[in-house]
């Protein structure tokens, strides 16, 4: 399957936001946050809500991805994308990650790791949310680094995703790849004991404070999607680095 993404980038853009250049994800971190909230009151909005989130999630993905490309002095066409191009490069790419997960987790199922299984079909919620087991950390770690290989793949072949040659791909850089999923799952550790002790200090402003319920949410939620934001930032400046030290070394 292959995707219709410009061939000729006859003009890039120029928007910069200095420091604040990751600022263009922040609307879709918003989005899969109330998404997630939305699947985890359950009913049936459960499934279109995880859909949506995780659409949301590749957007930004796509966005942080080619500010962390131009930092690293890359060159990317993915700036002149459309919003209907970026949608259309997301879903294709969905559809192989998820794909990637129900294998992964059936593999573990039938190992006899069951209680585990579900931890990796979440692994492209953890490229911005915390994962809750150290191997689910780690797993995202390996989606986000197999996302961000399709990415470049499909900037550098008229927007053709093709899994399996991104997984050749992956194996031809697995040294730098692996060390950069390593680096980033310890780094998923780290983070996820932070957010852990905010989230307890939020919870207790929750359980203390004298503001309202609307002022309470607003407090967790803005938490929530702050923590995405960064962990989304990290993923990709961890990652680009890694694959930029593998081009490198070729």
């Amino acid at each position: 399957m292959s995707i219709s993404l410009r061939t000729q980038y006859t003009a890039r853009q120029t928007t910069s936001f200095g420091p604040f250049r990751f600022i263009e994800a922040l609307p879709w971190i918003v989005l899969a946050t109330a998404m997630r909230v939305v699947a985890y009151s359950g009913g049936p909005a459960t499934l279109p809500a995880i859909i949506i989130a995780s659409m949301a999630i590749l957007l930004a993905f796509v966005l942080v991805a080619q500010r962390s490309i131009e930092l690293a002095d890359g060159q990317t066409g993915l700036g002149s994308l459309t919003l209907w191009e970026q949608i259309k490069l997301a879903r294709a790419i969905l559809g192989r990650i998820v794909l990637l997960m129900i294998a992964a987790a059936s593999v573990v199922a039938m190992s006899g790791y069951t209680s585990l299984a579900p931890n990796l079909m979440l692994g492209l919620d953890g490229m911005a949310f915390d994962q809750f087991t150290m191997i689910g950390k780690f797993w995202s770690a390996t989606v986000a680094s197999f996302v961000l290989l399709m990415i470049v793949r499909a900037d550098a072949n008229h927007g053709a995703v093709d899994f399996f040659a991104t997984l050749n791909e992956l194996a031809r850089r697995s040294f730098w790849i692996g060390a950069s999923i390593l680096a980033l799952g310890a780094i998923y550790l780290a983070l996820g004991y932070v957010q852990g002790l905010v989230r307890h200090a939020v919870w207790i402003y929750g359980q203390t404070s004298p503001h309202g319920t609307f002022v309470r949410n607003l407090v967790f939620f803005v938490f929530i999607f702050s923590f995405a934001m960064l962990r989304l930032w990290i993923t990709l400046i961890v990652l680009t680095y890694g694959l930029k030290s593998s081009y490198r070394s070729a």
